[in-house]
């Protein structure tokens, strides 16, 4: 397996990947944003397309998309209690009016079937080494922001008003985080696809918080959960033909599965 340079390449970015999509969801599940990774993943595929019309590498599309609806989510107002209003109501327009673009773009670039479904399930076989180093720097952005976020993400995100009354920056957080959250959604999808790229963020994610455990170890067992999933897919695939991103799905939901029977059993 390892014997091919594409074999090699596929198992380094879904580590790189994995990484990101178990830190980040983590707290989008915390902050109960789950709706904002689907579509992020979703407006990057329009971005992907429009690159592919335009002639520029499928990634820089998804990736400017991606964080152009970000940071119009993130940026929205707050309502009552700190959350924002109508929220769900922004992701959907800003999904709707992408997804529109993106038929328009496959449709200009008369290369709609086989691009759109490379698109939507992803080519991780097909990663390629300024691919890797652009998906690794990528990792490297995200994951120093939320070093640097850590804290106040965290306290903004489990008590909102408190936070900004201790002069937490609850919105310029959610904007940043948001824009981070782009940038995983974009590398996820270059395993996963635009569609399947959701399990990758949010599948490990909840399971671990399913677990009841701490932010560290919560952290740690989603990156773990999103790295056995990723190379347990890329293998099973090599073995069993079908493709990655379903057996990404699928695991997914099996360890949420099993992490709600361990819960339900350990319950007095």
């Amino acid at each position: 397996m390892f014997e091919f340079d594409f074999m090699r390449h596929a198992f380094v970015g879904a580590a790189v990947v994995s990484v990101l999509a178990g830190t980040v969801g983590w707290f989008l599940m915390l902050r109960r944003q789950a709706f904002a990774a689907h579509a992020l993943s979703h407006i990057g595929f329009s971005g992907a397309a429009g690159a592919v019309w335009f002639g520029f590498p499928p990634l820089s599309g998804m990736v400017a998309f991606s964080l152009m609806a970000g940071f119009v989510i993130g940026a929205e107002r707050e309502g009552e209690r700190g959350v924002p209003a109508q929220r769900d109501s922004t992701i959907g327009l800003v999904l709707a009016a992408s997804l529109g673009l993106g038929a328009w773009f496959l449709h200009m670039s008369n290369r709609g079937s086989s691009l759109a479904t490379t698109l939507l399930f992803g080519d991780v076989l097909g990663i390629d080494v300024p691919t890797l180093e652009a998906l690794c720097g990528v990792a490297v952005l995200c994951l120093g922001l939320l070093a640097f976020l850590g804290r106040r993400l965290l306290f903004a995100s489990l008590a909102p008003e408190v936070a900004r009354a201790r002069g937490v920056p609850a919105r310029l957080v959610s904007v940043v985080f948001m824009a981070v959250a782009a940038l995983a959604c974009a590398a996820c999808a270059e395993v996963a696809g635009a569609l399947l790229a959701f399990s990758l963020m949010i599948g490990p994610a909840a399971t671990a918080l399913k677990l009841g455990l701490g932010p560290l170890a919560g952290i740690a067992v989603s990156v773990g959960l999103a790295l056995g999933l990723s190379w347990g897919g890329l293998m099973l695939s090599w073995v069993t033909d079908a493709p990655v991103p379903f057996w990404i799905g699928l695991g997914a939901a099996l360890s949420y599965a099993l992490a709600d029977l361990w819960r339900r059993f350990r319950s007095p």
